[in-house]
């Protein structure tokens, strides 16, 4: 196969190929670049390819370890190191009941709001905060669970404005 004959193959794949790069990367822009990347990729590399193979096939796994190699380029991009004096970021604690000393007060903030709600959204979102079901919920009160769902709902949208700071 010439040159420009594999050239006009290669081009000519650019459609289904930038249908496969949006379905991995969900991204109109993000898809565009994998689908340039994969034809540049492709017709720089046109010396590797085996005559009477499938083009396609060649093509459709080039993207897809593009994909990959990006990928794994941005999880290496976000991981963090921690350069501090007495590696403080490592040793803070992780557990879920742990609570930073700046983010104190704006609990005390919240959990103020929270007492100010009726009872009848109170009593609930707490309930749900603390880790409660809303089945569970719902029999505890002696409610029907759509009834629940509707008074956390509208706890939640009480305490967004009242909070508006907090956003």
């Amino acid at each position: 196969m010439s040159t420009i004959e594999f050239n006009t193959e290669v081009l000519s794949l650019s459609k289904p190929l930038r249908y496969f790069a949006l379905n991995l990367t969900s991204n109109d822009e993000e898809a565009k670049d994998l689908l340039q990347e994969t034809l540049l990729k492709a017709i720089s590399n046109r010396h590797r390819f085996a005559d009477k193979t499938n083009l396609k096939a060649w093509m459709y796994t080039i993207m897809k370890n593009i994909f990959i190699n990006n990928y794994r380029r941005s999880m290496k991009t976000n991981t963090i190191v921690d350069n501090t004096k007495d590696l403080y970021f490592l040793n803070i604690p992780q557990q879920a009941d742990f609570v930073a000393p700046e983010s104190t007060y704006s609990e005390r903030e919240i959990l103020k709001k929270i007492e100010i709600l009726a009872d009848e959204y109170k009593i609930p979102f707490t309930m749900y905060f603390d880790g409660y079901k809303y089945k569970e919920i719902a029999d505890y009160l002696d409610l029907p669970i759509g009834t629940v769902k509707s008074r956390i709902f509208l706890a939640r949208r009480q305490l967004m404005t009242m909070l508006k700071g907090y956003r």
